[in-house]
């Protein structure tokens, strides 16, 4: 095996590239709305044995709660593999889970409602960066910096700065709040 192939490909290599993957698309969102899908499709159909006692919490509801969870997973899905369709997914994932509550047992015990809710949210307030722009090299970043490093301060400026007495005496009377 020669140095240059990539026979083994190391931990690192595939966190980097879900790192890079993640980034790329409302990772976050898409989760929790796939964790709020599954209460809401799960709990409608549970069964809880206690000794030979059966507790069964099916409803008359638990078609459309199957219906609402397994949408819900499909949106969370999406938000992962479409990032352009992220805002009709979380409004889609916010109304699914506002429906959640009438339709399947308060929203799967609103541990399905607030994931899907929070995951919509995320969702839609995603927004994909934008690269930085590069500098050449020895490029200063703007014109001033190179002023106001050549010049030397003086004892009134130092003084200014140090302790300002007014605000507008302050740095020759500009506003200094941004």
């Amino acid at each position: 095996m020669s140095a240059e192939s990539t026979g083994s490909r190391g931990f690192t290599h595939w966190r980097l590239r879900f790192c890079a993957w993640r980034g790329n698309r409302p990772f976050w969102g898409g989760l929790f709305t796939m964790f709020g899908g599954v209460p809401i499709a799960y709990l409608p159909y549970a069964d809880m044995r206690l000794g030979n006692m059966t507790l069964a919490m099916q409803t008359t509801a638990g078609a459309g709660s199957l219906i609402i969870g397994v949408l819900l997973i499909t949106l969370g899905l999406t938000m992962w593999f479409q990032p352009n369709t992220r805002v009709f997914a979380g409004i889609a994932a916010i109304i699914l889970g506002l429906v959640s509550l009438p339709m399947s047992n308060i929203g799967g015990f609103l541990i399905g409602f607030l994931f899907s809710l929070i995951g919509g949210a995320l969702s839609v307030s995603w927004a994909p960066g934008v690269p930085a722009e590069e500098l050449p090299a020895g490029e200063p970043l703007s014109d001033d910096d190179d002023a106001v490093a050549e010049r030397p301060r003086t004892d009134d400026e130092l003084s200014a700065v140090a302790a300002p007495t007014n605000t507008t005496d302050a740095h020759g009377g500009r506003n200094s709040a941004g």
